[in-house]
């Protein structure tokens, strides 16, 4: 949960207190620059960077070998990681790249590289990325999880993830950055305005620092405070989802409300399969599932990148990229699948 208070980049680093070793994903720009030379000169020998090489455009060698320069000059080990960040049709490319990314860090901490085994891992955003992505959630007519923003921390694949500069303003990261004469690299797709991320940073942040000064400190307290109301309604999910079962029993879901139903089907496709449901297949997953009164009677929707199919009783989701039928159980999924990152 992000702090309600706006904080200089030096008090924002005082304050993180990872487990060590750390790693900080490291892309070569201003963010995690200031973020990978501070905390290397914090805790020395305990910190490497890992780079993640998405290969989606022409600079990307170059920003790698920056970044392997600046790593030198910082003294600090340095992983690059290859991925495949190309998007499927209809997915979001944004997404593609996010999951791309964890996969590489998941694989580098669990990697064997002589330096001991990653603990903690930092990630550079800050106070007005944090904005954006309240504004993105508004524009979209996010709930709750969505309005909550991005999470200060989170436990993943048995790693700590950190975002310690949540509560930073990106024009006081690169007063630091200039103050120590650290070269950064700038991604020349940052300002590219046919990305909505890139239109709300040109053209409303600007607009909102001259009507509203302490935005970032605001927005933070209301995703604090929606932070708060999503981790009650996680716990009231995860206990029907005791009740209901996992699979969810059909005729356990039915006599729960309405409100109450939605909430479990989510929290069940998330949690058990790493897949964020639409409002619209969420309605008609529970428009499915109050139909369900007969023997022979079928559900079938998509989900996510699988299926809700009806299996007996309960409920099954399945991936067609995972598994060969519809017939079969989703067992494996269940095992592979994680939760989407925060």
């Amino acid at each position: 949960m992000a702090s309600s208070v706006t904080r200089s980049f030096d008090e924002a680093l005082q304050r993180f207190a990872p487990a060590l070793p750390l790693a900080v994903a490291f892309s070569g720009g201003a963010d995690s620059t200031a973020l990978l030379a501070a905390c290397a000169a914090r805790w020395p020998q305990q910190v490497r960077a890992i780079h993640v090489h998405h290969g989606l455009q022409a600079a990307a060698d170059t920003f790698e070998a920056h970044c392997r320069r600046l790593c030198e000059q910082l003294d600090v080990p340095l992983s690059v990681r290859r991925v495949d960040a190309r998007h499927a049709p209809g997915d979001s490319p944004e997404d593609a790249a996010r999951r791309a990314r964890y996969e590489a860090f998941c694989l580098e901490a669990k990697a064997d590289s002589g330096h001991g085994a990653i603990k903690s891992i930092a990630i550079a955003q800050h106070a007005d990325d944090q904005v954006e992505t309240l504004l993105l959630a508004l524009s979209r007519g996010a709930g709750v999880a969505g309005l909550a923003g991005m999470p200060a921390h989170w436990r993943r694949d048995g790693i700590d993830y950190h975002r310690p500069l949540l509560a930073v303003p990106g024009a006081e990261i690169r007063i630091w950055l200039q103050a120590r004469g650290l070269p950064w690299i700038e991604d020349p797709t940052n300002t590219d305005q046919r990305y909505t991320r890139n239109r709300i940073r040109a053209r409303l942040l600007p607009a909102l620092e001259q009507a509203f000064p302490q935005f970032r400190a605001t927005f933070a307290r209301s995703a604090a405070h929606a932070a708060e109301a999503q981790g009650v309604l996680d716990e009231v999910a995860a206990a029907d989802l005791q009740v209901v079962g996992n699979p969810p029993a059909i005729a356990a879901l039915q006599q729960l409300g309405a409100g109450r139903r939605a909430l479990v089907l989510r929290h069940w496709l998330r949690t058990v399969h790493g897949t964020v449901p639409s409002a619209v297949q969420l309605a008609e997953l529970q428009r499915q599932v109050l139909a369900c009164t007969t023997r022979g009677h079928r559900i079938g929707i998509k989900v996510g990148a699988g299926m809700v199919r009806r299996e007996g009783a309960v409920l099954g989701w399945y991936n067609p990229a995972v598994l060969g039928s519809p017939a079969a159980r989703d067992t494996t999924a269940r095992q592979n699948l994680l939760p989407p990152a925060p």
